[in-house]
């Protein structure tokens, strides 16, 4: 019995799925149909039909897998300890001066090695 609901369920999936491209696809195709209509009717109209075919993904198999796992990332991330202005002034600062050093010794490395070359192949740079 648990096979039939689960084939059951995998056809309404595709059928809800289908349905949602087929809304998508005619939000985009009405946008270029209807292009003599004021632009705010055919922005209100592409968000409703986005917004209905969203909540019909919602409730599909991967959408309410989805829908759990955004409430739990938005769970996690409450969780997350930020930091102060303070601190993350001095980390922008500590990154930017090791990036400036780092550039620095690349720069120096590539001069010498340059010349190496020159002298090794004889090319005047």
């Amino acid at each position: 019995m648990s096979v039939n609901t689960e084939n059951t369920s995998g056809a309404m999936d595709s059928i809800k799925w289908v349905l949602v491209i087929g809304l998508l696809a005619a939000a985009i195709a009405g946008n270029y149909v209807y292009e003599e209509l004021s632009v705010l009717i055919r922005a209100v109209s592409i968000i409703a039909l986005v917004v209905i075919a969203g909540f019909i993904a919602a409730k599909t198999d991967k959408g309410e897998r989805f829908m759990t796992f955004a409430k739990e990332s938005r769970m996690e991330v409450r969780k997350v300890v930020w930091p102060t202005r303070q601190e993350a002034t001095q980390t922008t600062m500590i990154v930017l001066v090791a990036t400036l050093i780092v550039a620095l010794v690349l720069w120096g490395l590539d001069g010498i090695l340059v010349r190496l070359v020159s002298l090794v192949t004889g090319l005047g740079v």
